[in-house]
């Protein structure tokens, strides 16, 4: 079967995978907080000592909606959120401390959103000096954060230099003037190479550029011309994500329409051409949706066996318990997912209050472990093995049943006691971790829950 028709044929909705069980099939939308901060203690205990832990800062206030968005965001001009969001997000981290038995040992930060520029740098500082106060630093430790081209300053990348920054991701989407008219989001070639040339001038070792494809009214041309923009600036690393349309989820969507949307067809030729021009331009491919250039820590993690993903996408840092503040944030202990609340509203009565503002988790079964652990190795090994003398739960032995196709197909081998994705099937790795995805088949939805693949 040739590439077309394999694209065509696995053109389906699908997982991102930065979790399993994926969070449609979470088990509870009335998590017990007791049994949760019990899952974190056991957490900290086993792994703060080693790895330290991540934290993960929501930060949700944008100026204006980009309509192609999924992220959860509050549209505001009002600057006046900024004082009491940030004193509640660390009345939440001073909650989970008292579940802490010692000082927290922070191996990774990172701000997303939202847009986390739209606080004043000072605002910042206030933030990450209350998170890192009484907590000591990993020794590897990292701090990353995302960033609008259009209103980050000098002040925001100086101060957050100074606060221990050393990784700046750019939301830059395309450079083509209809399609930013379209998705509401306008900013120049000028402004992101002021920002970008700052930050490297400050210091900064790795910067990102998200790059998405399949947004309404991109063309070929269009794209690749957005391209040959950002070879002229080189980041560390590139984000080429695939646009999910979901305007029953996110209605401000629907501000165009599917005949705006590229076709099929046209969308994979969208992802081939980034692919190539990518690979040209000496970066490579990382995983699913990432490149790198081969001096930063991303390819370094993925060829020497160490590249990790989690809530936050692909990393080079493990650690084991993550904890997500702010509104709509997930944590992971490993054993139990939690998700906050999503209006801030609502985040800030519960935390003011003194309360954990989690709404919805999910305690992992044996069987989930073992998957997640199964699935986690092909989204960032690209194989995984399992032990020949012990038994295959049911859902492997379904999962490999399942799987037999991919292998017809040529997206993956599969041996004794293991799996290996193919060149040609790191394209597919989401329908192959479909494949062994137990909590999605025994409920297949009516509805649509997923974006589609590639």
């Amino acid at each position: 079967m040739n590439t077309q028709n394999l694209i065509n044929k696995y053109h389906v909705a699908a997982p991102r995978y930065t979790s399993y069980p994926t969070v449609p099939y979470w088990n509870t939308d009335v998590p017990d907080i007791s049994q949760w901060k019990e899952s974190v203690k056991f957490s900290f205990d086993q792994s703060n000592s080693g790895n330290g832990i991540s934290l993960y800062v929501h930060l949700p206030f944008c100026e204006s909606l980009c309509t192609y968005c999924g992220c959860n965001t509050r549209i505001t001009r009002n600057h006046q959120v900024e004082d009491p969001y940030i004193k509640a997000v660390l009345k939440e981290w001073a909650l989970y401390r008292e579940v802490f038995a010692d000082k927290p040992k922070i191996r990774e930060i990172h701000l997303g959103g939202g847009t986390p520029t739209f606080f004043a740098a000072e605002n910042l500082k206030l933030l990450i000096n209350g998170l890192t106060a009484d907590a000591d630093l990993h020794p590897d430790a990292e701090f990353s954060f995302e960033a609008h081209p259009n209103n980050t300053g000098e002040d925001h990348l100086r101060t957050l230099y100074d606060l221990g920054f050393r990784r700046l991701s750019l939301g830059i989407q395309d450079f083509d003037p209809k399609v930013q008219k379209i998705i509401n989001r306008m900013q120049s070639f000028e402004q992101v190479k002021a920002v970008t040339d700052l930050a490297r001038e400050i210091g900064y070792t790795s910067i990102n550029f998200d790059l998405i494809y399949g947004l309404p009214l991109q063309t070929y041309e269009g794209l690749g011309d957005t391209i040959f923009q950002v070879e002229k600036l080189m980041p560390d690393r590139i984000a080429f994500y695939s646009y999910a349309h979901v305007p029953w989820i996110k209605p401000g969507q629907r501000s165009f329409t599917e005949a705006d949307l590229p076709s099929v067809d046209d969308k994979q030729r969208l992802y081939e051409l980034g692919r190539q021009m990518f690979t040209s331009m000496g970066y490579e491919e990382i995983g699913m949706d990432h490149f790198a250039l081969i001096t930063d820590s991303l390819f370094k993690a993925e060829h020497s066996g160490e590249l990790h993903r989690n809530f936050m996408g692909y990393t080079h840092q493990y650690t084991q318990l993550m904890v997500g503040l702010g509104v709509s944030s997930i944590s992971d202990s490993w054993f139990a997912f939690a998700q906050n609340v999503k209006k801030v509203e609502d985040y800030l009565k519960l935390v003011n209050n003194g309360n954990l503002p989690v709404f919805k988790g999910h305690h992992l079964t044996e069987e989930d472990l073992i998957i997640r652990k199964h699935i986690l190795n092909l989204m960032c090994k690209g194989k995984t093995n399992w032990d020949i003398n012990e038994p295959l739960t049911d859902a492997m032995v379904s999962g490999l049943e399942r799987a037999k196709t991919l292998q017809e197909d040529g997206l993956l081998i599969i041996t004794d006691h293991g799996l290996i994705v193919t060149p040609l099937g790191k394209r597919f790795l989401r329908n192959i971790c479909m494949a062994f995805d137990a909590h999605l088949w025994a409920s297949q939805p009516e509805t649509q829950l997923f974006s589609m693949a590639g």
